[in-house]
This record gives structure tokens, C-alpha cells and sequence, in this order.
């Protein structure tokens, strides 16, 4: 019996720490990024570089990601405001099949955003990768990045800390079942990216730098 009360005791401790980790570093992402996501295109910052963050475009029933549509119709939304010189699409390509960067580019172009201000991030293959790479590769110091507000918000936290001027455009959210297992993965990505600065995480990949003309 008393082996078992030292298991519940020490089941309790470690859900106690699990669940204190979880609220700090959802806590300090969304107090870094305070002030920076915005939801209208009126309130974001005329003519600086949009870095719009990748997903899959289709979802393993064959539907079309929405959270992927979302993203691309807010990037096309905010350059046809003016808002944006130019838009870093940046996504995982680690498999000749999985392209996210040329499905991201022919979403936009189909939205009316001109092939010629879109440049590839093919190396995207984390947020931390996508953010680290529009300043080191791209030669980017501020951006506005393009995601949903949760992602926005750990995506504008990474960038401060590597000394960018971030701001964020939300893209319309989901509340249902999809949602909801995203808002959750979210809870330990937002661990993650607190462990990736603390314990100093590169990029995968950096590579040659790309000169972005319309910047």
C-alpha cells in the first residue's frame, strides 16, 4: 500500500510539472507576441516582406487542408491590400511527392498574386526553420508573417528572439474536430519552440542567400 501512495504521489508531482510547463511557455508566447497578430489587413504595415508559414495542402481523406486555403487567401488578401512587396512561401519539401512550397506559390497565383513576387522556401520544414531562414537566407530583419492566430503568435515569439520586427496577419481558424487536435498539438509545440531557444536550435538547413528584388 504504501508503494502505491508513493506512485499517486509521484504521478501527481509530475502531472503538476507537465501542466506548469505547458501554462509557462503558452504564457510567454502569447505575452512576446502581444500587440503583433493582427486581424484586419488595416492595422499591418505597408510593403514589408509577408512569410507565409506551410502546411499540407490536402489532409489524409483527400480534402483540401482549410487551414491551407485559409493561409493562402489571407497572404493573397493582405497583397492585394498593398501590405506586402513581396511573399516568402516557405514549407516542407523533404520528399520529391511532398511539395508545400509549389503548392503554397500555385494557390497564390490562382488568388491573382503575380508569380514574380512569390519566392520558395523549400527548407520550411519547422516554424523555427521558416523564420530563421527569411532573416539568413532571405536577408529579412522585419516581416509579417501569415498563419492562424495560434501559429502567428509562436511564429512572432521566435522571431523576437532572433531580433526581427515581426508582426502577424491571422487567417480564418477552424472550431471543429480538426481544430480542436490542432489547438492541442499547439499546447506542446509552444513547449517545443521554448526548449528550441533554450537549448539554441539551428535550422536544418541555411544555405545560399537569395536577394528578394521586390523587398
Amino acid at each position: 500500500m504504501k508503494y502505491i501512495k508513493k506512485l499517486i504521489r509521484l504521478a501527481f508531482y509530475f502531472g503538476f510539472i507537465v501542466l506548469f510547463i505547458l501554462a509557462a511557455s503558452d504564457t510567454l508566447i502569447t505575452e512576446c507576441s502581444r500587440g503583433l497578430v493582427y486581424e484586419s489587413p488595416e492595422e499591418v504595415s505597408g510593403k514589408r516582406v509577408g512569410l507565409v508559414l506551410g502546411t499540407s495542402y490536402r489532409l489524409s481523406n483527400g480534402h483540401v487542408n482549410p487551414y491551407f486555403k485559409y493561409r493562402m487567401q489571407a497572404a493573397a488578401d493582405l497583397y492585394h491590400a498593398g501590405k506586402l512587396s513581396a511573399i516568402i512561401v516557405s514549407g516542407d519539401n523533404s520528399r520529391t511527392e511532398y511539395d508545400e512550397a509549389t503548392d503554397m506559390k500555385e494557390m497564390l497565383v490562382a488568388l491573382g498574386v503575380p508569380e514574380s513576387v512569390i519566392y520558395l522556401d523549400y527548407a520550411g520544414f519547422r516554424t523555427l526553420d521558416s523564420v530563421v531562414r527569411s532573416k539568413k537566407v532571405f536577408g529579412q530583419n522585419a516581416i509579417t508573417i501569415v498563419s492562424q492566430q495560434f501559429h502567428n503568435e509562436r511564429a512572432v515569439f521566435l522571431a523576437r528572439i532572433y531580433g526581427m520586427k515581426a508582426e502577424a496577419y491571422s487567417a480564418k481558424d477552424l472550431n471543429n474536430r480538426l481544430g480542436l487536435a490542432v489547438h492541442v498539438r499547439e499546447k506542446l509545440a509552444r513547449v517545443k519552440a521554448v526548449i528550441d531557444i533554450l537549448t539554441f536550435k539551428k535550422p536544418r538547413f541555411l544555405g545560399p542567400k537569395v536577394d528578394i528584388k521586390h523587398a
